[in-house]
């Protein structure tokens, strides 16, 4: 499997413009944890080096801060961008590593 790199202004692009980075669709069970309540399991289904989309049946609203914990890493900070019902999209508060996101991606297909 070969993935495509980014050159490295389009990861500077990703911390400025939404969704300028390449997402990749998965299936990786998280954690996610909206701010002053306890986590809960969800299924991440796209990820990219600003941020995530996962299955989750809540009521957190645009704005609101979580903590994703993906396999493998500490939490991690995000806002919700977007919520409609099912699915939660948020952005990440610092960027992935390029060679983090890739070896996240390269593990789940595997």
């Amino acid at each position: 499997m070969t993935l495509t790199r980014l050159p490295q202004d389009s990861y500077a692009l990703a911390s400025q413009e939404d969704r300028c980075a390449p997402r990749s669709r998965l299936s990786m069970a998280a954690t996610l944890r909206p701010s002053g309540q306890s986590g809960f399991n969800v299924v991440v289904r796209d990820l990219s080096l600003g941020g995530f989309a996962c299955e989750a049946l809540t009521s957190m609203r645009a704005g609101h801060l979580c903590w994703v914990t993906l396999p493998g890493l500490g939490a991690l900070q995000a806002q919700v961008v977007w919520n409609d019902g099912t699915m939660v999209g948020c952005a990440f508060e610092n960027l992935l590593n390029q060679a983090v996101f890739e070896a996240i991606v390269v593990k789940t297909r595997a």
